[in-house]
């Protein structure tokens, strides 16, 4: 099965390839003959210096077509890739410690970095207790592609804990799952496609870019910071695109920092698919940014609500029916496992959306015959539609587990399937997913779950829901909570409390801690909320300061 991710590098297409986002706003372009070639220089170059199929490469590389080159150069090389993050908001120290964590476990024959990120590789090497120096991309002789090992690569997840985990995808779980994009996607040959999302991270890695490049479709391809800097770029590519992914948070940030006047003179009507995963889907999210792209022929039905993990290659449900996105509020009083879940309100996405965060979840689609997804309860009893319970998914995208004997607190293998540590249920046939089932607390035989409290105190406090992140305290006798709030005001905070206690009871120990870059994030974007809580217990987070 590994051949058909990897054919285009024996049969490449020279009239379609990859336009890469430049600083100066423009795009350098790139045919798949010309990467296939320097992919198989690149691939020479690594068989030169002792990779051999099965071995594993870490790549530290930023998104560019060295990256590209190298990424396949290793798979022509027949060796398994594991790509991880350049720095992003860490500092030296923190980067380090994580990349040797990660390191530590994938025990690569070879470490590749950029001259600009040799320094800090180098000195997780050390920390790793892997000798020599990193090894800075190179061509040599063009060679021909290699048979592969097993995997083709380690997707490594940190979830909320903090500690990295290698998931080992199989050449089949990556073919398996990347037909399933493509199918529920609805993509055609020659569809374009348009993406800013991290190559590490991986809805960036195989969604919008493995994908489409095995099919050698067009693909325009931005970094992060392109997008942060100017959302209206990334739209602007739909007036050629027809597929592209996100979090919720970047259709939200594309509202309230793109101008109508930017789009002027855009038809967005050829867009076919904005999928939507990553994070439980706030409609209110959604909404804004329909709102801001409706006037240039974009449709409510273009939206693609779906859920995937790391652990499931990536894709599990994508509603590949046209349709406008569903959106429930389930009662937060009736969240017990096992137990009928009681929708208080529901409607299509649409302008009464505006304003509905607290509470609200959209719907993320039926699941297809080839992944099976079932919801059980806490003895592994499949329960029907309706009831709440652990999300579990099966098929050939089901990855056979962590590399190296690691193991996560509540994502677990067993059996071909994955029991995915998340809570959800089925509702007219679609899945709903609450949230991370270790990310809740049980209040009254009840579970109440982190996000839906981040909600619900970012829009009483008005703070906004990225600076707000509640974690579950574990310990004998009361509950507990920790509020982690980006801020030095604490005006908000008796208000927020009295909230809480309505709502959680006098029993629940509430602990505000407020301050200035106290938010930690893993690659996806999700807080990393074991980890801050570890930190604050450990009190080894600078600028914390709890109010009384």
């Amino acid at each position: 099965m590994a051949s058909a991710l990897r054919a285009w590098l024996d049969e490449p297409n020279p009239g379609r390839g990859v336009h890469l986002a430049t600083d100066d706003g423009g795009w350098d372009f790139r045919d798949y003959g010309a990467l296939a070639a320097a992919a198989r220089r690149t691939a020479g170059a690594l068989i030169e210096e002792g990779v051999r199929p099965g071995d594993v490469v870490c790549v530290i590389l930023p998104t560019d077509f060295t990256c590209v080159e190298t990424y396949y150069g290793v798979w022509a090389a027949g060796a398994t890739v594991c790509l991880i993050t350049p720095p992003l908001f860490q500092d030296g120290d923190d980067y380090v410690a994580h990349v040797a964590a990660i390191l530590g476990q994938a025990r690569p024959v070879l470490v590749v970095a950029s001259d600009d990120l040799a320094d800090l590789a180098g000195r997780a090497m050390a920390e790793a207790g892997i000798d020599g120096k990193p090894w800075r991309p190179a061509q040599g002789d063009d060679v021909a592609v290699q048979p592969a090992g097993e995997l083709a690569l380690l997707q490594f997840t940190s979830g909320s804990s903090g500690s990295p985990r290698g998931v080992m995808v199989t050449w089949e779980n990556l073919e398996a799952n990347s037909e399933l994009i493509a199918r529920t996607a609805g993509y055609e040959d020659g569809d374009v496609v348009a993406s800013w999302l991290p190559l590490y991270h991986d809805m960036g890695l195989i969604g919008t870019f493995l994908t489409p490049i095995a099919r050698q479709g067009t693909l325009r391809l931005m970094r992060p910071d392109h997008f942060i800097r100017d959302p209206a770029r990334w739209i602007r590519c739909f007036a050629e695109a027809a597929h592209t992914a996100a979090p919720p948070f970047a259709y939200a940030y594309c509202a309230r920092r793109v101008k109508p006047e930017q789009l002027e003179g855009l038809d967005l009507s050829g867009w076919k698919m904005a999928l939507i995963g990553a994070e439980p889907i706030d409609p209110h999210a959604l909404e804004v940014f329909a709102q801001l792209v409706e006037p240039f022929g974009f449709s409510r039905t273009m939206f693609r609500p779906a859920y995937g993990m790391a652990e499931t290659t990536l894709l599990v449900t994508m509603d590949n029916a046209r349709r406008v996105p569903l959106a429930v509020r389930p009662d937060p009083a009736a969240l017990s496992f096992g137990e009928p879940v009681r929708i208080l309100e529901q409607h299509p996405l649409g302008p009464e959306s505006l304003g509905a965060k607290a509470g609200w979840i959209v719907g993320c689609g039926t699941p297809e015959d080839d992944v099976p997804v079932a919801i059980v309860d806490d003895e592994g009893r499949e329960l029907g539609e309706g009831l709440l319970g652990e999300i579990v998914v099966g098929g050939a995208s089901a990855c056979p587990g962590y590399y190296a004997g690691a193991e996560a607190k509540s994502t677990r293998f067993s059996g071909g399937r994955v029991f995915t540590g998340d809570a959800g249920f089925f509702h007219e046939g679609q899945l709903f997913v609450l949230g991370r089932m270790g990310d809740s607390i049980k209040v009254r035989g009840r579970s109440v779950y982190v996000e839906d409290l981040e909600a619900k105190i970012a829009e009483s406090s008005g703070l906004g829901k990225g600076r707000i992140v509640a974690v579950g305290v574990p310990g004998a006798g009361r509950k507990g909570i920790a509020l982690f709030a980006e801020t030095q005001d604490a005006s908000w905070a008796p208000d927020v409390r009295e909230m809480l206690r309505r709502r959680l009871g006098d029993d629940v120990e509430l602990t505000i801690v407020v301050g200035g870059g106290l938010i930690q994030r893993t690659s996806s974007g999700k807080p990393r909320r074991r980890y801050m809580l570890e930190r604050f217990q450990a009190g080894t987070m600078e600028g914390a300061r709890v109010l009384d």
